[in-house]
């Protein structure tokens, strides 16, 4: 008993610890952000600000169109999540519950596409979006033109579908009992219906996870934006936060600030998805 209290104790305390390490560079970023510029640049480090201080996140919001960021954003995290949820869903119960050829040699791909880092891929979709036909002046063969380079169809198209969602929907509705689709055909429903009204309506937890993933990659995501456009106007949150920095000064307070505002949307998710991610990650089989 006492050897068990003793173990509980160290966990506690390790968690503890740990939880503080990935907290500290999240309290830093606040605590930046409230602090004045010779604060900042000052030689004695101060962890908290001598004063609060808001000044930073006036000037942050007053440098460029913030409004079209965020819109730029929501626009491409919510297309995103809705259209990932969707064609990931479908192909996740394809592979989970219908009978048919090569979907083992599918699902084989789908795993080697699982353990491929996206920089590898990066520059075939790019050129897949560029020399997309009839798109942005180009011919029936993908020539003359931009294709759907600078333009939010282009940055969502190749976000909208993933390994991980599609394996993550297949363990999950591998985990639904077969009674349900025999009872559902002996109705004489069919697999679609079977689908959108039997497996959509059970699958909240698994939808609120993948939607939490998406949302946060690609909510956070800089490298794609920044291949894919090359306009103010088409600008997203994260690429913003360069204007903060030149060839010889970083605004470390404003840019602090802007990326404390940033992260809210974020927040805001987690904190409706929470209940759902621990449960959708667990009923998966994913440890």
């Amino acid at each position: 008993m006492k050897k068990k209290k003793i173990l509980n104790i160290i966990w506690y305390v390790s968690m503890t610890v740990v939880s503080l390490l990935v907290l500290l560079p999240i309290i830093m970023m606040i605590s930046t952000s409230l602090k004045t510029t010779g604060e900042i640049n000052s030689a004695v480090f101060h962890f908290l600000p001598e004063r609060f201080n808001l000044d930073n996140y006036v000037e942050a919001m007053s440098t460029g169109s913030w409004l079209i960021y965020f819109r730029n954003s929501l626009i491409i995290t919510i297309t995103s999540i809705v259209f990932s949820l969707l064609f990931n869903s479908i192909a996740g119960y394809a592979f989970a519950r219908l009978k048919f050829r090569g979907s083992k040699i599918l699902f084989t791909f789908l795993l080697v596409g699982l353990m491929m880092p996206p920089q590898v891929t990066m520059l075939p979709t790019f050129l897949i979006m560029a020399k997309f036909p009839l798109m942005g002046g180009n011919d029936i063969l993908g020539f003359g033109g931009s294709g759907l380079m600078n333009t939010l169809p282009g940055v969502i198209i190749p976000l909208v579908s993933g390994s991980f969602g599609i394996f993550l929907c297949k363990q999950f509705y591998e985990n639904f009992p077969r009674s349900l689709d025999e009872a559902a055909m002996i109705d004489g429903a069919s697999k679609w219906k079977t689908y959108f009204s039997i497996y959509i309506p059970n699958s909240k937890v698994i939808l609120a996870t993948l939607a939490l993933l998406k949302g946060s990659a690609v909510w956070n995501d800089y490298l794609w934006p920044l291949v894919m456009t090359n306009s103010e106007s088409m600008r997203t949150v994260q690429l913003a936060l360069t204007m903060f920095r030149d060839e010889s000064t970083v605004r470390w307070g404003p840019m602090m600030a802007a990326a404390t505002l940033i992260s809210l949307p974020m927040i805001v998710l987690f904190l409706f998805a929470q209940k759902y991610f621990v449960q959708g990650i667990v009923s998966t089989g994913l440890k």
